[in-house]
């Protein structure tokens, strides 16, 4: 037999194309995983966010105040999206997440101007997250240099004084420092259980249709319901012990604060490891072997990290990228892992992250337990 052989060499090659035509998932994986790459780094990916949601107080209501809060909207960072009066809403908005800056006017800035007694203007910005807020915040300093310069003219003009009109005072919440550790250690919870939970879901059900005991199943008189929730229950201690451990090291290791309450935030915990595992079990009755399973649970995930918040601002990504991540399971999770640890957030704070993730437990599974019948079928 010679070494070499053409013939035998292009019949191994037609082989692996024939065997690459009939795994189309795989195929189509191979195609999806890089057009996704590119797609969410090159056009949803931004670490400049800006028209970040705004809210402001202002007391003066004055054309001073009114014009400070115009530049303030002008540097392209900021769009206010509620006014009021009241210090204690705008306090809300921002505990929720559901504004990152509040812009206080106090009752007699422009008098004070006036007289030249230098006041003060108050910026809060929620930090929990610093890569959103750390370009904002640096544009908002050059406020008191550049925001009054049209304005102190004529009768005025003696009242500007040659470096700042007045004092901006920039309060950090929540993470006054920048550590990075405070974000990103409790985004770690949400990561590891998504990736896990769906993983070892998918890849138990698949192995054991690979394996044909799945076979079993269909000569015993339990339910497709029934075997569902007994593959998912032993995962939901995995994902505890998970959990408590990656809590134990924030605290001790890393030194995260933790402000608000721990049972609710373990109570919530439960939610967040369904949704995955619903995933899990869904992707199990689709994919037909190990490989396939890997290859789809890579493809959720890829998403779920590059969209959610965890790695880059969510609010510096397109409407289309947001649109997309308010579905992830991880996004909302996030948000409530960072607002109960660091902001102390209670139940009602909470609940508009809550109710998106039953939604989607109670949807996945649906789709898992009709595709999970048709497999026993």
């Amino acid at each position: 037999m010679s070494l070499w052989s053409w013939a035998r060499f292009l019949a191994i090659v037609r082989k692996e194309l024939i065997q690459l035509k009939r795994d189309r998932l795989t195929f189509a994986m191979m195609i999806g995983v890089p057009l996704l790459q590119l797609t969410l780094f090159g056009y949803a990916i931004n670490n400049d966010p800006k028209h970040l949601p705004t809210a402001v107080v202002d007391a003066d209501r004055t054309e001073i105040s009114r014009s400070l809060v115009a530049a303030v909207q002008n540097s392209g960072y900021f769009h206010v999206v509620w006014t009021g009066e009241r210090l204690a809403d705008a306090d809300r908005l921002i505990a929720r997440g559901q504004v990152q800056f509040l812009v206080h006017v106090p009752a007699g800035f422009t008098r004070a101007l006036v007289r030249g007694e230098h006041p003060a203007l108050l910026v809060e910005a929620d930090a929990s997250d610093p890569a959103a807020s750390s370009n904002a915040v640096a544009a908002v300093m050059q406020l008191p240099k550049t925001a009054l310069r049209d304005d102190l003219t004529g009768p005025l003009a003696a009242s500007a004084p040659a470096t700042e009109a007045f004092e901006l005072r920039v309060h950090r919440r929540y993470n006054p420092e920048g550590t990075s550790a405070y974000n990103i250690v409790p985004g770690l919870m949400g990561v590891i259980l998504t990736m896990t939970m769906i993983m070892m879901t998918a890849l138990a059900v698949t192995r054991e249709t690979e394996r044909g005991t799945m076979e079993n199943l269909l000569a015993t008189p339990v339910r497709p319901l029934e075997v569902m929730l007994g593959k998912i229950l032993p995962y939901v201690a995995i994902g505890n012990v998970q959990v408590g451990v990656i809590l134990l090291a924030a605290a001790f290791l890393f030194e995260v604060p933790m402000v608000g309450s721990l049972p609710l935030l373990l109570l919530l915990t439960q939610a967040f490891i369904l949704a995955n595992l619903a995933v899990g079990i869904t992707i199990s009755t689709t994919a037909r072997n190990q490989m396939q399973a890997m290859q789809m649970t890579l493809f959720f995930f890829l998403p779920s990290i590059l969209l959610s918040g965890f790695m880059f601002p969510f609010r510096g990504m397109p409407v289309w990228a947001q649109t997309i991540g308010e579905v992830l399971p991880l996004t909302h999770f996030l948000r409530v892992v960072r607002g109960i640890l660091l902001k102390g957030n209670g139940a009602l704070d909470v609940w508009p992250h809550l109710w998106p993730l039953l939604v989607f437990i109670a949807a996945v599974l649906a789709l898992g337990l009709t595709r999970f019948r048709r497999t026993l079928d």
